[in-house]
């Protein structure tokens, strides 16, 4: 029975997350499998990957074939490169203990990388989260000095309309003031009794 190494979808639409399995490559990609070896989520920020290494070692010593993105997923565990050094111990190019040793160390170094990795993403997340509070603030503060002179115009505006409306006020006054004058002035003109002029009468 051939054997592929293979990935089954799970999880919501468009946040999916995969199951590793051994399956029987007739079966449906998403229907009954062997064995389920880890479950690889691509979601997260490094990818999360959970693997049974030696399982996936075993079904790749008895012939099963991965597909391409659960090959990457054991380079990137070192499953592969397991296989590689077993390769060589049984062709006797290296003890048992010399494969162990390299074996550690690459995981070692590998795990120092991934925690680097993930170091940096939370340091970038970091910057990320105070740059857009930063920007926030920013926005709030711009808001609230556009409201202030705005607050400020409308009140200049209102002043000098206050202003304009006390001048009006102002002229009219003056205006009554001076048509009054004007009126009294005449009206006493009119009352002054005016001068008779004395006739000398013709003399005969």
């Amino acid at each position: 029975m051939p054997v592929k190494l293979r990935l089954q979808r799970h999880g919501k639409k468009r946040k999916p997350f995969y199951h590793i399995v051994a399956a029987d490559s007739r079966a449906p990609r998403d229907g009954a499998f062997i064995e389920r070896l880890g479950f690889y989520n691509p979601n997260t920020k490094p990818a999360t990957i959970e693997l049974d290494n030696e399982k996936a070692l075993d079904w790749l010593t008895k012939g099963a074939q991965p597909t391409d993105t659960v090959r990457a997923i054991l380079r990137y565990t070192g499953v592969l490169y397991r296989k590689h050094l077993m390769r060589g111990v049984t062709k006797g190019a290296m003890s048992l203990e010399q494969a162990d040793a390299l074996y550690g160390d690459w995981i070692a170094k590998k795990s120092s990388q991934i925690n680097q990795r993930i170091q940096q993403t939370e340091s970038d997340k970091q910057k990320e989260l105070r740059a857009r509070d930063e920007a926030e603030k920013a926005k709030i503060a711009a808001q609230q000095k556009a409201t202030a002179e705005a607050e400020e115009a409308a009140k200049a505006a209102e002043e000098a309309a206050k202003a304009t409306e006390e001048e009006v006020a102002t002229a009219e006054e003056v205006a009554t003031t001076e048509a009054v004058v004007a009126e009294d002035t005449t009206t006493a003109v009119e009352e002054t009794p005016t001068a008779e002029t004395e006739t000398t009468p013709d003399s005969e």
